[in-house]
């Protein structure tokens, strides 16, 4: 290839879901696309999310509610959040921007930015897959909600009348009803809500793949390299990978919980830090459930799937160094026990994993153009909607790339939205 098919190109740093979804949309506007991550792809965040697209969290994660509740998870013994006391101090200026995004108005610009995204979502989806003839892997599931205590009667319907409002599809179901609906689940439970029109996938890591095989089919690179700094070098961008420079028309940054290092050596300070993810798959119980399953009280997600059934939960902000705490995931299996009626294969043999969610204080991603370097952009941030929105982010911004207006208002999204005076 010459310089100047290399110049032609566009760089996608990152073959997660994001990555990948984007990189395939840049290749219907008719761009050469490569894409460079230093794992294969599909083996980051996107492999052990939930598979839901959960399209009702509508509510960012900074709110008054939040921030109360937050020190009954952190003592609890199986909570659901937890703040390692040795990253604490490189925390701290995260959790300061995170406690002011609680704000009224500022809850109120993001539920109305990620109501945005998460309404665009599904549709998105079956776009990106008919285009590839995936259909099957996006099924409409439903979605059950559930309270073991009769103590949550009253916050499920105030959920019930707010998420109605915002335009889901919500039933209420009292015991009898969720036993008839989700057998699988245990006896001892009081009520729960139902969301007729979720969707999940088969399975996030396969999905992956089948986005990567439709993309090298139509032209596109995979290349297992590490971008370790970007620079613009005339009207394009050079990458710096440990396997040497790689010159490119464009770059997007769709690396996840690594993107805030990149957009550092391009003079932007961004405030992402890492929540940890844990998961537990039973790969002999894909057939526990009919449905993905969430515990309002416990704040963990059961979803059946193609691999097995996945128990997902935990938000542990860690950062990316350290190891993964044992006792996480000896949690999710007494939150799994709890709720199953059947908790067979929660035993040593289920598969053990975590992973680097992307979050900012304010909830939402950056999908964005570099202010200063118009060859760089941004797809990044997704906190636990990576997988959600996915598809939706990569047609917003392969419109924006190709010179089009995209489909939603992109201003609350904005990367610049950090700097002082602009948040």
């Amino acid at each position: 290839m010459t310089d100047v098919d290399l110049c032609s190109r566009i760089a996608v740093v990152g073959a997660g879901v994001v990555g990948m979804t984007t990189a395939l949309a840049l290749q219907r506007q008719g761009y050469g696309v490569s894409v460079y991550d230093p794992q294969a792809p599909g083996l980051g965040a996107s492999y052990g999310n939930a598979g839901f697209l959960a399209t009702e969290l509508i509510e960012p994660l900074s709110t008054p509610a939040t921030l109360r509740l937050a020190p009954r998870l952190l003592i609890a013994p199986h909570g659901a959040l937890a703040l390692p006391l040795r990253y604490l101090p490189q925390l701290a200026p995260w959790l300061a921007r995170f406690i002011a995004a609680a704000r009224p108005a500022q809850v109120t610009k993001g539920r109305q930015a990620l109501a945005a995204l998460n309404s665009a979502a599904v549709a998105a989806w079956r776009r990106c897959l008919a285009d590839i003839g995936a259909e099957e892997e996006l099924v409409p599931s439903g979605y059950l909600l559930v309270w073991e205590s009769a103590r949550g009667r009253a916050k499920a319907k105030a959920q019930m009348a707010h998420l109605r409002q915002w335009g889901h599809e919500v039933e209420w179901l009292e015991a009898a009803a969720l036993r008839e609906r989700e057998p699988g689940l245990t006896e001892a439970l009081s009520h729960g809500l139902y969301f007729p029109g979720a969707h999940q996938v088969r399975d996030p890591y396969a999905l992956v793949r089948r986005l990567v095989e439709a993309f090298v089919a139509r032209g596109g690179t995979i290349h297992q390299a590490r971008v370790e700094r970007l620079a613009p070098q005339g009207e394009g961008v050079c990458l710096h990978t440990d396997q040497g420079p790689v010159m490119a028309g464009q770059a997007v940054v769709a690396a996840g919980a690594w993107s805030h290092r990149l957009a550092a050596g391009l003079g932007l300070s961004i405030p992402l830090e890492t929540e940890r993810g844990y998961h537990l798959t039973l790969p002999e119980r894909g057939q526990a459930l009919r449905q993905p399953v969430g515990s309002a009280e416990r704040r963990f997600v059961m979803t059946p799937m193609r691999c097995g059934l996945r128990v997902v939960g935990f938000t542990e902000l860690g950062g990316l160094a350290l190891s993964p705490v044992k006792r996480r995931y000896a949690s999710l299996r007494h939150h799994a026990e709890a709720l199953l009626r059947d908790p067979a294969g929660l035993d040593d043999t289920a598969e053990e994993w975590m992973g680097f969610r992307p979050t900012l204080p304010d909830s939402l991603p950056v999908i964005d153009t570099h202010p200063d370097v118009p060859a760089v952009h941004f797809a990044f941030g997704h906190q636990h909607l990576g997988l959600t929105q996915a598809a939706i982010t990569a047609e917003l911004l392969a419109a924006r790339m190709a010179g089009e207006a995209p489909a939603l208002d992109l201003a609350p999204y904005r990367v610049t939205r950090f700097r002082r005076g602009q948040g």
